[in-house]
């Protein structure tokens, strides 16, 4: 019998715990709607997978956390007592997912309470994932995957041979691989096998399990749902990001402090982050747009208030490789902390094409919600009237192309 993609509730970001967290204490009553889509053209339809994604789907919602995994959870000192006693008797409900062949697409929709129905992403992505591989022809693809995690981990020993990674702050690395791995078990190994080989640099994973089975750090604060949720919640638009910043400070009390930036674009994040929320945060989190003009931007923005930029950190994580990592790191690091999440290119670069595939936040309390990405066609909506009402409340202009679903 094959395994299952998924076979613990702590195999998922930690940042879904985080916001889960602060959702179940300010947003409980919240209506959510969460929206399957792929963003490129796969190597066969997906529909052809929704009755065994359905079936896995149906395991995951019988599994709970088991004692010694909420044991774990409750370690973390961020993680509050309630929320894990909240977990304890947490299950998941197939009632609130929809999953089914709409011609060759994959459709898939969570809809009902947020804090029932926003931990579905993560699993179902890695869900589609595996089983899509499964399917292709695998000959020689772990051998092709174990030499080019190879090469990775040469051109980082390299780069430090040669003096690359010896400028002010520290070169720091995380595998943020979980929703699109190629299997479980070829990202148990990627992890196992940086820990071991690259210490110095590997510093931990989103992964909560294999943070956990390796005595790794949980990596992971807050994701594009957490502020968007404040879109449709009893603030006034143009407050949204102010508000959804000061309730994560109020519920973490200076833990998990790097923020998101791309929810309505740099420019209108910066107009928020004033000097309150700039001393507050650890620092700032890259996830679309030019890595180098945002870094730039957010260095400035650092000295306009008069703060030091050593004391601040600077995390890219926007389609990352070794190469870019080590490339930003040297523009960067001799003015500012940096930190380099790898996602795809550590969990799922063995050869075949990996699938570009989201499970994001549309409607919250029945209302549209959007993400105004940095990056051209990563714009996320499905209304172009409050699509619309949001560039222009944060005096932002129309979008060149539209992609209402990118």
């Amino acid at each position: 019998m094959t395994s299952s993609p998924i076979h613990s509730l702590l195999e998922t970001d930690l940042y879904k715990f985080t916001m889960w967290q602060a959702m179940l204490h300010r947003h409980p009553q919240t209506q959510a709607e969460y929206t399957f889509v792929c963003r490129n053209t796969p190597a066969y339809p997906l529909a052809e997978l929704a009755a065994e994604v359905t079936e896995q789907v149906r395991l995951l919602c019988a599994m709970r956390f088991t004692y010694d995994e909420l044991a774990y959870l409750r370690s973390l000192r961020f993680l509050k007592s309630d929320f894990v006693d909240f977990l304890s008797i947490f299950q998941f409900q197939q009632r609130f997912i929809e999953i089914r062949a709409d011609g060759d697409r994959l459709s898939v929709v969570a809809r009902g309470p947020q804090v029932h129905v926003m931990g579905f992403e993560i699993y179902l992505l890695a869900i589609v994932n595996e089983l899509y591989f499964r399917r292709l022809d695998q000959t020689g693809v772990l051998a092709s995957g174990r030499a080019r995690l190879a090469a990775k981990i040469e051109r980082i020993e390299s780069a430090a041979a040669a003096g690359e990674l010896d400028q002010r702050h520290p070169f720091e690395f995380f595998d943020f691989g979980i929703r699109r791995r190629y299997s479980r078990e070829w990202h148990d190994e990627v992890v196992a096998t940086l820990s071991r080989r690259v210490p110095r640099w590997f510093k931990g994973t989103s992964n909560v399990y294999l943070a956990r089975k390796y005595d790794l750090v949980p990596i992971g604060t807050m994701a594009h749902e957490y502020l968007q949720t404040y879109q449709a919640t009893d603030v006034r638009l143009r407050a949204f990001q102010k508000t959804a910043l000061e309730d994560w400070v109020q519920e973490f009390r200076g833990d998990l402090g790097i923020a998101l930036t791309d929810v309505v674009g740099m420019d209108a994040f910066l107009a928020d982050f004033d000097l309150y929320f700039a001393k507050l945060f650890d620092g700032l989190r890259h996830d679309s747009g030019d890595p180098v003009a945002w870094g730039e931007k957010a260095l400035a923005h650092y000295r306009h208030l008069r703060i030091d930029p050593h004391t601040k950190r600077l995390v890219f994580s926007d389609s990352l490789d070794v190469p870019k990592a080590i490339g930003l790191y040297r523009h960067f690091a001799d003015r500012v902390q940096t930190g380099f999440g790898i996602g795809t290119n550590l969990s799922n670069d063995l050869g075949p094409a990996p699938l570009n595939i989201v499970m994001k936040l549309t409607r919250c309390n029945q209302q549209p919600v959007a993400k105004l990405s940095d990056s051209p066609g990563k714009t996320l909506c499905d209304d172009a009237t409050f699509l619309a009402y949001l560039r222009q409340v944060f005096n932002l202009p129309p979008e060149e192309r539209s992609v209402p679903h990118a």
